[in-house]
């Protein structure tokens, strides 16, 4: 087998899409699986939309999902530039090329003859969609009153153009359905299917992968790729991701840029593991390690039909993921998030690394364990709900008595808190939820938290009952409201 030569191409004009990162993540998995080459290339042609901002968004979100290139921006290769505003000589060469040959011509029409040759076409009963018929296909002379002028190709009018597609099977499409597209615009810039196609050419793409919303450019491309006596790659048209009810996915059902996940706390690993199964199968197996996905992805396993973008599937793989990382590396990763709600402490904090396995399995994301570990850190801050309902006079004795208690059990651990409290309790003929809910009101603000004596064994015992103290008088100090 030759070397496999994949790339992604996204086109720098806002984030990078969720449904676009599935299709980097196929081709990604495909190459370091059979030990292939990667290739980022950026489409910046579109001037007007194309921004430094959003090339720096894509680099990021790529980064971020450890979906690293071997060739493209910042590291090179032997095929570049990667950027295809930087590719113009290369493109205009070939155009060059094809206007010798015959297979392209130079099209001096204006916008408003094309425009009228519409309207006149939409008068007619003539059945399918509008297809310009430049006037200068078969001519060789030019107009004295203008030099601009975009190059086209020319389209043959007869059979058929098809492909075996690794995704969608074999596809045809008559030839007489094409038009003479535009490849150079007057400014030099290529358009979508002559960019593309030199670019796969010029740097030995073996396999094409993208959304199914490009299959109407296969055709056109296969064809520019006979012209030019090449052989096309492969291609793998991959199935929209929809929204829910079936809709074009936008931001009213999800977030649908990548670095948004990034933000609300989810791990890289659980958003390419939820991306690869959104389209693509491997048995009933539905949570993957990176490395399992390496192995066991396979093209013919992609389905043929638009994955549901589905938040609670996606939340379920996230906890997942959450739960197969090592204590301490969530600890790390958690650092950041604490520090955009103002706790500001290190990977090594003996506090956060003992609240950790507490809070873990109570959390989707690392928002969530860092909002779930916030209180063992600071002053308390309490839900007013929650302070109304359990911090009143009747309750501050126990607090009280709760506080006395611990204060001489040795060693101050979850086991023996559990042993020394439910003792005390049972002596004093004294339900559980008659002290729990104050007391962990008392020490989290919260009604809900990890166990009772887990949250004491991180607090520590002077802090503990500190908290419970500090509860007490403000449950008294109730009585004057």
């Amino acid at each position: 087998m030759s070397e496999v030569r994949v790339r992604f191409a996204p086109s720098p004009t806002g984030y990078l899409h969720i449904g676009g990162v599935r299709t980097a993540l196929y081709s990604w998995l495909w190459a370091r699986q059979t030990g292939g080459t990667f290739i980022l290339r950026i489409e910046d042609t579109d001037q007007d939309r194309s921004t430094a901002e959003s090339i720096h968004i894509v680099l990021e979100s790529m980064r971020w999902l450890g979906l690293d290139w071997d060739e493209g921006p910042e590291i090179g290769g032997g095929r570049g530039p990667y950027f295809q505003s930087e590719r113009l000589d290369l493109y205009a060469d070939y155009a060059d090329r094809l206007l010798a040959s015959g297979h392209a011509y130079r099209c001096y029409a204006t916008k408003q003859e094309i425009a009228d040759a519409r309207d006149a076409f939409h008068k007619t009963s003539a059945k399918g969609g509008f297809r310009f018929q430049s006037p200068w296909r078969d001519r060789t002379d030019r107009p004295k009153d203008r030099d601009a002028h975009v190059i086209r190709f020319r389209a043959p009018h007869e059979g058929t153009t098809g492909w075996d597609d690794e995704v969608k099977g074999l596809i045809e499409v008559p030839n007489d359905t094409q038009q003479d597209f535009i490849l150079l615009r007057p400014n030099g810039m290529p358009l979508y299917n002559f960019g593309c196609v030199i670019d796969d050419l010029t740097m030995e793409v073996t396999l094409a992968a993208r959304g199914d919303d490009h299959i109407i450019n296969t055709a056109p491309q296969i064809l520019l790729y006979q012209a030019l006596g090449a052989e096309p790659p492969k291609f793998a048209h991959m199935p929209m991701v929809l929204a829910p009810n079936g809709e074009k996915l936008s931001k009213r059902h999800a977030a649908v840029g990548v670095l948004e996940y990034r933000n609300m706390g989810y791990l890289p690993d659980a958003v390419l593991n939820y991306l690869a199964r959104l389209g693509w199968s491997h048995g009933d197996q539905e949570i993957f390690t990176r490395q399992e996905l390496i192995e066991k992805f396979s093209w013919d396993h992609v389905g043929s039909t638009a994955g549901r973008y589905d938040s609670k599937k996606f939340v379920y793989v996230q906890e997942e993921h959450l739960r197969m990382l090592p204590d301490a590396e969530i600890a790390r990763l958690t650092v950041p998030f604490l520090a955009e709600i103002g706790v500001v402490v290190g990977a090594d904090d003996p506090v956060l690394l003992a609240a950790v396995p507490y809070v873990k399995p109570r959390s989707a994301t690392l928002a969530d364990v860092a909002d779930g570990v916030r209180y063992f850190f600071g002053e308390v801050e309490f839900e007013q709900k929650g302070k109304r309902k359990f911090l009143v006079p009747e309750n501050a004795p126990h607090l009280v008595q709760l506080a006395e208690l611990i204060e001489g059990i040795e060693p101050f651990e979850k086991e023996k808190l559990d042993e020394v409290v439910k003792g005390w309790l049972e002596a004093n003929e004294l339900p559980m939820k008659k002290v729990a809910q104050p007391a962990r009101v008392a020490m989290t603000g919260r009604t809900r938290s990890p166990g009772l004596f887990e949250v004491m064994e991180v607090l520590g015992k002077d802090r503990t009952i500190a908290r419970l103290r500090a509860a007490a008088e403000l449950a008294a100090a109730a009585t004057t409201h």
